[in-house]
Parts: structure tokens; C-alpha cells; sequence
């Protein structure tokens, strides 16, 4: 797949020149991911947005996302969060990554507390 680094880079200006985002830890939302590089997680198509779950704050302007998937593939680093556009999605917790919040776009909704405790064990398992 061939990637589009330099739309993306036009795209990630307008998006540093947004203001930070006011969020909360559990809250799903659709996130500017944008192209990365190899097998880290790109943000779809035209807009660059991914949902992303995000598991811990680092004040205004940072936190802590992880990144879904509705990809089937079956993997312990995998977690189901319910679903998102009406498709299962699972959290990808190998895709763990601090962001601006200006990368935050739209709310999706909020991650039940049982599931959220349950990704939470598994991701301090990476460490």
C-alpha cells in the first residue's frame, strides 16, 4: 500500500494550528492518526482518523491512546471494546502512543468501566 506522506503532512499543520481538546480517560474518540511509518497504525483513508481509546491523561495537551481496530485477527494484545460505526473493535494495545490533544476530533462515546479495568490489566502486563 502506497502512503500519502505528503498530503498528511498538509494535514497535520492545519491540525498543530487547532486548539488542545478537554478530555476524560475511558472516552473513545475518532483521532487524526494521520501516516506513520511501516506497521504503526495509520489514521483511514482521505480524513486520517482512527478511534482510539484513551486510558490515561497527561494534562491539556497530552494523553495516553491506544489505538482500534476491527480487525478479526485473533492476538492476546487484542482487547474488544464493544463496537464503533456499528463494527467490533478491539483496542490494539501494541499500538500504545501519547498524542497532542489537538489530534482529538470527535467524541465516539464512553468505554464500559468492567471492559476498561480488563484492557488496563493487560496493557501493565507489557511491563
Amino acid at each position: 500500500m502506497k502512503k500519502d506522506f505528503d498530503k498528511w503532512n498538509e494535514r497535520k499543520k492545519l491540525t498543530n494550528a487547532e486548539q488542545p481538546r478537554l478530555y476524560t480517560v475511558r472516552e473513545m474518540w475518532w483521532c487524526r492518526l494521520g501516516v506513520n511509518v511501516g506497521s504503526e497504525q495509520d489514521g483511514g483513508e482521505e480524513s486520517f482518523l482512527r478511534p482510539a481509546l484513551i486510558i490515561r491523561g497527561f494534562g491539556p495537551d497530552a494523553c495516553l491512546i491506544v489505538p482500534l481496530t476491527t480487525s478479526l485477527r485473533v492476538h492476546a494484545l487484542r482487547v474488544t471494546v464493544g463496537t464503533v460505526d456499528g463494527r467490533e473493535a478491539r483496542a490494539n494495545l501494541s499500538q500504545i502512543k501519547v498524542i497532542d490533544t489537538r489530534r482529538l476530533v470527535e467524541k465516539i462515546g464512553f468505554l464500559d468501566k468492567a471492559l476498561f479495568a480488563e484492557l488496563r490489566k493487560t496493557a501493565r502486563k507489557l511491563f
